[in-house]
């Protein structure tokens, strides 16, 4: 794997590279993953000392902890990368891209201290992986190829190929382009809806008072308001919004 191909895959990738020189000047991401290759190197060969001190100055230097047993595949992306931690046993699949604020971390086995020493602890991507801002993916689980991680999803368990995840806990809400309907209901969505149209039903209310009033709901007789109060307005037609899709929306998906 050559250092020209982590160059023009980031600059396929990202429309703020304008130029080869560019990415390498100006890329923590780039630097991140190129010194990360070196110590992977010197882990494997037994050298763990100083492998671990390259990667320390590594990130003191870029602001991105790959320890150096994780294993990355070819032209791994880190946009930004301000914050990402990649946890020893990670093992990143081809052509993945992980945003700023990313931690792929050991999750409850990293609080059993040196019991978990040698074991799997960290999750596995595939190939193709998307993994937004602020994300979490913890423990030893398996992400499949050409999935989608929302920005601030927590992900807990395995998610299948071709899905897209959102959420604390993380769930799959699309697979292979279609939506998931899950069988517990998302509560988050639910009391997002809830609140939409308790806001809806508010402001129709104060339309209808500023109506009755005169164009001022203070001047208002009792009698009027609570006629008003008496007879609940439902939302207006069509402006209903699936929360989901507003989420995905701000997620970047």
């Amino acid at each position: 794997m050559s250092l020209s191909d982590d160059v023009s895959n980031i600059l396929k990738k990202d429309p703020a590279a304008r130029s080869p020189l560019e990415v390498i000047v100006c890329y923590p991401g780039f630097h991140a993953v190129a010194w990360h290759r070196v110590a992977h190197q010197l882990w494997k060969s037994k050298l763990y000392f100083v492998a671990r001190a390259l990667s320390q100055t590594v990130r003191f230097l870029t602001g991105i902890e790959i320890h150096p047993g994780a294993t990355l595949g070819k032209r791994v992306f880190i946009d930004h990368g301000m914050g990402v931690v990649i946890g020893e046993t990670t093992i990143v699949g081809d052509d993945v891209v992980i945003y700023q604020g990313v931690t792929l971390g050991a999750g409850a086995a990293a609080r059993k201290g040196a019991e978990t020493r040698g074991r799997k602890r960290h999750p596995t991507l595939g190939n193709n992986v998307i993994v937004g801002s602020g994300a979490e993916i913890q423990g030893d689980i398996v992400v499949g190829n050409n999935v989608q991680v929302a920005s601030g999803s927590i992900v807990l368990k395995d998610v299948p190929d071709n899905s897209v995840v959102v959420g604390v806990p993380g769930r799959v809400i699309y697979r292979d382009g279609v939506r998931v309907k899950e069988e517990v209901p998302d509560i988050e969505a639910e009391a997002i809806k809830s609140l939409k149209d308790h806001i809806t039903r508010l402001e129709a209310k104060v339309q209808a008072l500023e109506r009755q009033a005169g164009g001022s709901p203070l001047t208002a007789p009792a009698a009027a308001i609570a006629a008003v109060y008496e007879e609940p307005l439902e939302p207006a037609a069509g402006a209903e919004v699936d929360p989901v899709d507003l989420f995905l929306h701000g997620a970047g998906i």
